[in-house]
């Protein structure tokens, strides 16, 4: 029994270390479906500058624009051909919970869902004071903590820049 006890507590010990590591995006086209959504509030982002991954991608979004999931495909297949891990995160501003995740299929390949909790503009004046609330709204955090902003796709030169 005693042994059994030791297997059990070893492989929970595993199974937390494994799940409590971020999760970055896959170079070689493994991608996974995401199940859950991170509330996104007004200090989220500067945890996300300070301790976040690196290098890393949020794109800003809406439930409702067309553009955005193309701005997204551009970025993953940059991150892909690179074949680097890369966090990229989705935010969605606009809806929560079931709503939110109904619209991950949209970002296949994202390693991150998360959703504006709380008063919106608060949040956006948090991520950016000049944002002018137009979206895709594209951050780019490099290795070297270096950040980078576009409203659409980056330009590819930027993207390089970015991720060298």
């Amino acid at each position: 029994m005693g042994r059994r006890r030791v297997l059990a507590a070893s492989v929970a010990a595993l199974a937390w270390a494994v799940c409590a590591q971020p999760v970055l995006a896959q170079p070689a086209g493994r991608q996974r479906a995401l199940h859950s959504i991170v509330d996104f509030d007004e200090a989220t982002w500067a945890r996300l500058v300070e301790k976040g991954p690196r290098p890393a991608a949020y794109v800003f979004t809406a439930s409702y624009c067309p553009n955005c999931p193309d701005a997204f495909e551009k970025l993953r297949a940059f991150v892909t051909e690179a074949r680097r891990p890369v966090e990229l995160g989705v935010v969605l501003m606009d809806v929560e919970g079931a709503k939110a995740l109904a619209h991950a299929r949209h970002y296949a390949g994202a390693t991150r869902l998360y959703a504006f909790h709380g008063f919106e503009p608060a949040i956006r004046q948090s991520v950016d004071p000049k944002w002018p609330n137009v979206t895709p709204y594209i951050v780019l955090l490099g290795r070297d903590g270096s950040v980078q902003r576009s409203i659409g796709a980056p330009e590819e030169a930027v993207l390089r820049k970015w991720l060298p």
